[in-house]
């Protein structure tokens, strides 16, 4: 698929994703979700974004089965409906979004019989985390991050109802699908723990590169110093 972002700079680039990479991908958030036939999921994603393309293809690659949202607003209290008319197990939402459908549940009671929630795309406080646990009641929580140019969610912290963040913001994970994640220094030197470095991503699950600018891919997708044959990308997050 090709898939356009502006990221940080404003200006709309196109994202070349191949087969393998994107079906890589989706083998591994099969195995982290545990999806299966009996997998329920409510896609509340647009189609024009990245992540849209994990998980409906995912839930479907599994044998399980999507409910879709119309293009209308919803209100948290008409998703929490739909979870419950529905007989949701697997959901996603924008991190604020997630938090006000917690204030509603908490407010409320009865939560959906939701197993996994998952949210990405802006850090989440621990105090968020911890209210979404005890309103929404969830089996676990999956807090995702990167690029389009990393095809999708290359890191993901999956975290059980009993577990708690330990840090100020939910983690963002480890790798997913055999990718490799380094913190190097301006010189691509691996950096110490607790250093602050760039985050670059390697290993088979990355986009071809931008379509149609061989010099902005040349930029961002390097060779991998660690891998012989390999890239990665240079991610611009500390």
């Amino acid at each position: 698929y090709l898939m356009y972002t502006s990221g940080s700079t404003g200006q709309p680039k196109g994202v070349a994703v191949a087969r393998g990479p994107i079906a890589r991908h989706c083998r591994g958030i099969i195995e982290l979700y545990e999806l299966a036939p009996r997998s329920r999921e409510l896609h509340f994603m647009s189609f024009a974004f990245d992540g849209a393309q994990e998980r409906w293809l995912s839930v479907l690659l599994s044998g399980g089965s999507l409910v879709i949202r119309d293009d209308s607003l919803w209100t948290p209290e008409q998703t929490l409906e739909v979870l419950h008319r529905h007989a949701v197990t697997v959901a996603c939402f924008p991190p604020a979004y997630l938090q006000q459908m917690a204030e509603v549940a908490e407010r409320l009671g009865n939560p959906p019989a939701v197993e996994v929630y998952c949210f990405g795309g802006d850090a989440v406080p621990e105090a968020s985390f911890e209210q979404v646990k005890r309103a929404l009641r969830p089996q676990r929580l999956v807090n995702g991050y990167g690029p389009t140019e990393t095809v999708v969610t290359p890191l993901l912290w999956r975290a059980e109802v009993s577990e708690t963040c330990d840090a100020a913001y939910a983690p963002i994970g480890r790798g997913v699908a055999g990718r490799g994640l380094y913190v190097l220094d301006a010189d691509l030197n691996p950096l110490p723990v607790g250093v602050s470095g760039e985050l670059y991503l390697g290993g088979e699950c990355l986009a071809r590169g931008y379509h149609q600018r061989p010099g902005m891919s040349a930029e961002r997708f390097i060779p991998d110093p660690f891998e012989a044959g390999g890239r990665m990308y240079r991610t611009g997050d500390l």
